[in-house]
């Protein structure tokens, strides 16, 4: 049952701030949130999808609340981190792209381009304007949480298979988010639930986890998520919190200017910094341009009455060329698309054996 609401879109500009919301439609409550000015995007997660009509009569309803419209993200990677599944083709983890980089590194750098290509069309044909994807992190075996989410170990292998998927995204109608900077990779710790610490030098996190952001950077990433976590032998605070990593390493030492998101701030490594408001300001203050608060609606409400932030107009053009290529093709036209086809049968057999995957 589609609740009706009665709203007029409001002219404001992007605010720093990107939140959830609640079910399958808009309630007034969302409304009301989407409607302040702080706020500048809407994350969507796995309960705001029953099928590809329902989202697509979700994400024209958030557009419509504003104008500009407001950014819709998702988490959207593939394996186990896709929250839309059925009427969704499956993506394989990126871990797969890098087995098969170590035997036939063209052969995997075409799937990467596929699957990009299959994952932003997809959610482009459903009104998404980007995925927080794709995972730069090293693969060193250990991490709790970015296990197979990430490419390969080394380095060139990261950037021939993440600038891949992003020529993929590009063609899609999609910008690309490189996360977790400057690596999430070598601790175990799941930052959801604790807060890791990294006590390697700067010169080695620089020298290897560091080099998959720089040459993406080099190649016109368009927006990066910093980890939380502490490296700490170079800052005490976590890494989207701290100016020394965002602004003096990220945008002056690696030329970045593209849009910087804090991740999560409602995650485990993210309550050290203390309410949320205190944490909102630490990471905008940090360099963030928006940062993220999900699943947690008091604490939203909580931001949106405290927070005093007035966003630069630097950040409002960064965040206006994450907004998707306009005009995409639907579901159907994409499925008519002889070539898309194609790219949906390949990558279905990323994961299978050598053999079917070279017919």
């Amino acid at each position: 049952m589609v609740e009706k609401i009665d709203f007029k879109g409001r002219n404001m500009s992007l605010g720093p701030i990107m939140l959830d919301v609640v079910g399958t439609v808009l309630t007034a409550e969302d409304i009301r949130r989407l409607q302040h000015p702080l706020v500048g995007g809407v994350i969507l997660f796995k309960r705001n999808y029953e099928n590809n009509a329902q989202l697509d009569a979700l994400t024209a309803s958030i557009h419509a609340v504003r104008q500009p419209p407001l950014l819709i993200a998702v988490d959207h990677e593939g394996g186990r981190v896709q929250r839309f599944r059925d009427g969704f083709t499956k993506i394989p983890p990126m871990r797969e792209f890098g087995k098969i980089w170590d035997t036939n590194p063209k052969k995997a750098k075409e799937l990467a381009v596929e699957a990009g290509w299959i994952l932003a069309a997809e959610l482009r044909a459903h009104g998404i304007d980007f995925s927080f994807t794709p995972v730069l992190d090293m693969d060193y075996g250990d991490s709790l949480v970015i296990g197979d989410r990430a490419f390969h170990l080394k380095p060139q292998a990261i950037n021939d298979l993440a600038f891949s998927l992003m020529q993929g995204l590009k063609k899609g109608g999609m910008a690309a988010v490189g996360k977790h900077f400057p690596g999430h990779g070598f601790v175990t710790a799941d930052s959801h639930v604790s807060m890791p610490v990294d006590d390697r030098e700067f010169d080695q996190i620089a020298q290897n986890d560091m080099q998959p952001f720089r040459m993406l950077i080099d190649d016109g990433i368009q927006a990066i998520m910093p980890a939380h976590v502490i490296y700490s032998k170079v800052d005490d605070k976590p890494a989207g919190f701290s100016p020394r990593w965002l602004q003096k390493i990220l945008r002056e030492r690696l030329g970045f200017n593209g849009v910087i998101f804090s991740d999560d701030l409602s995650m485990e490594a993210a309550t050290a910094g203390g309410d949320v408001t205190t944490r909102a300001l630490a990471a905008l203050n940090a360099g963030c341009d928006m940062v993220l608060l999900c699943n947690q609606p008091a604490m939203a409400d909580e931001l949106l009455a405290n927070l005093k932030w007035t966003i630069s107009a630097q950040s409002i053009a960064r965040l206006a060329r994450m907004h998707g290529q306009r005009n995409p093709l639907s579901l159907d036209q994409l499925h008519e698309s002889a070539d898309f086809v194609k790219a949906v049968h390949q990558v279905a057999l990323v994961g299978k054996s050598e053999g079917e995957l070279f017919v």
